[in-house]
């Protein structure tokens, strides 16, 4: 019996010592993912700019820590997930978390997404959505995700494929703190690879979704051909229906 005890109590140690250390080690992950860049001016004010490139790394590390930081169970985490992926549009989207703690001037970044970019190799590609509250003038805190598409739009090409990092640029505009700096950050994608995400549980759920959304579709495109087909009909008809007049003349 005091042995039992005796495992039982070094068992709950050994739980509760892990939790910290399970804890760091999502959090220096999470940290990896986000950079930050911090400007003064000459009279005082200040503003620090954060990005946070949402990597399937950080996204499996953030969905960790949540699930700790709650105590939930495998089925709520997968639940989590699923609405946090959806959410994230990764199949079409790159996302990115844009944060600013403005103690200056008002800010003035609307419209947003002339006032931020996404470079590739020598591409440079606009926001295809974005939060609209950066569009408001603000002091203080600020953030929100912006959303860049993964895929070219001419050429529909995936535009992180074989490349080995990405740049995040922010117009000297969007606040005269900068006096005339660039803000930038550089983020390694190299071993990045979001498909390692939709694995497990969550995979059954997202292809479930997906065919269903195709499905719905392709019943739409059926019902716009059929409407078609029925006009093309009608029209033969008609047609046939002149022809057989004009022949009895």
């Amino acid at each position: 019996m005091k042995r039992l005890t005796v495992f039982i109590v070094v068992s709950l140690l050994l739980s509760f010592i892990a939790v910290p250390s399970n804890a760091a080690v999502f959090d220096k992950v999470i940290s990896r993912w986000t950079k930050e860049r911090r400007f003064e001016s000459r009279e005082g004010a200040n503003l620090t700019v954060s990005a946070t490139y949402y990597g399937a790394e950080y996204i499996e590390a953030y969905i960790q820590s949540e699930a700790q930081k709650n105590l939930w169970t495998e089925n709520e985490t997968e639940d989590f997930k699923f609405n946090f992926l959806s959410a994230l549009q990764l199949d079409e989207m790159i996302p990115v978390n844009i944060k600013f703690v403005n103690n200056g001037p008002r800010m003035h970044l609307g419209p947003f997404d002339a006032m931020i970019s996404l470079v590739v190799g020598n591409q440079t590609y606009k926001p295809a959505d974005y939060d609209r509250r950066f569009n408001f003038s603000f002091q203080g805190d600020k953030e929100g995700l912006v959303y860049f598409r993964r895929f070219d739009e001419k050429s529909g090409k995936d535009i992180l494929k074989g490349v080995k990092s990405v740049k995040i640029a922010l117009k000297t505009a969007i606040s005269p703190v900068l006096d005339g700096k660039e803000v930038t950050f550089i983020f390694d994608v190299a071993n990045d690879d979001p498909a390692k995400l939709y694995q497990g549980k969550s995979a059954a759920r997202f292809e479930t979704d997906r065919l269903l959304k195709r499905l719905e579709k392709l019943r739409k495109d059926k019902a716009e051909h059929e409407k078609q087909l029925q006009g093309i009909n009608d029209e033969i008809s008609t047609v046939q229906k002149r022809l057989d007049e004009l022949a009895k003349q």
